[in-house]
């Protein structure tokens, strides 16, 4: 599988907040990420006009 990196600016409370829960659950917080987005809806997008298609 190719891997894409993500970098973000979160607070310091947030990224606590996510490694308490990641460590909680035994998980990376990489681990916790890639779960939540799994949960979003799988939504196809129209390449051409780079707009998420609801069909």
């Amino acid at each position: 599988m190719k891997t894409k990196e993500v970098h973000i600016r979160i607070s310091e409370r947030r990224f606590n907040k996510i490694k308490n829960h990641a460590t909680l659950k035994e998980k990376t917080v990489t681990q916790i990420i890639e779960d939540y987005i799994d949960r979003l809806p799988n939504t196809q997008i129209d390449d051409s006009l780079n707009i998420p298609c609801t069909e």
